[in-house]
């Protein structure tokens, strides 16, 4: 045998894990030392893989920072949509309600990550609004309701921007101040807002 033959292959990862690991050692060390002062060098070396490997898939830090954000996105959407499967099609209130409370478990949990893809860069942010899923997924679930005679609304795009902003910010303020409300507090008054906000 020769010591060509002999010599292991080596050993490689599937585009879409190396990619993942890349950004997962992005989210680290934006996390630990903030956006502007992580180098790519430093995540390559997190990822232990090779310069040249970052920039296989990510043109800049702007770029993994956006996929980073696309990311949590597709996770926050995949949840929301757990929840939903769980209860009944015809449930309109009930799965307003856990789109509420889906809303702000998100947020509180994972929000040094929100704030990081959506606040400590900036894209551009009217458009960003314009195609949010989560807004965008509300006025569904609120036009399907209306459909489904559970509510009456004049605007259910308007109305699902007022509730998304009214929870997004309702958890802002708790964020700021913890000891304004409790979660379950919390939770019970953005429910009842959003249902409120519905009712005939």
């Amino acid at each position: 045998m020769t010591a060509t033959a002999a010599r292991p292959k080596p050993r490689t990862k599937p585009a879409e894990i190396r990619r993942d690991e890349l950004m997962t050692a992005a989210e680290e060390l934006f996390l630990e030392k903030g956006f502007a002062a992580a180098s790519v060098d430093e995540i390559v070396r997190r990822a232990d893989v090779a310069k040249g490997t970052f920039y296989l898939y990510f043109r800049s830090k702007d770029d993994i920072l956006i996929a980073l954000r696309e990311r949590f996105v597709e996770s926050y959407c995949q949840l929301l949509e757990h929840r939903l499967d769980a209860l009944p099609p015809d449930d309109w209130h009930g799965r307003l309600a856990a789109f509420a409370e889906t809303g702000i478990v998100a947020y509180l949990d994972n929000y040094r990550l929100h704030d990081l893809v959506f606040h400590d860069f900036h894209p551009p942010m009217r458009r960003m609004k314009r195609e949010n899923p989560a807004i965008l997924r509300l006025d569904a679930l609120l036009t399907a309701g209306m459909a489904a005679g559970a509510w009456k609304l004049a605007d259910t795009r308007l109305t699902a921007v007022l509730l998304f902003n009214a929870l997004h910010g309702a958890v802002d303020e708790m964020i700021a101040d913890p000891g304004l409300m409790d979660r379950a507090g919390m939770v019970a008054g953005v429910r009842a807002f959003f249902l409120k906000a519905v009712s005939a």
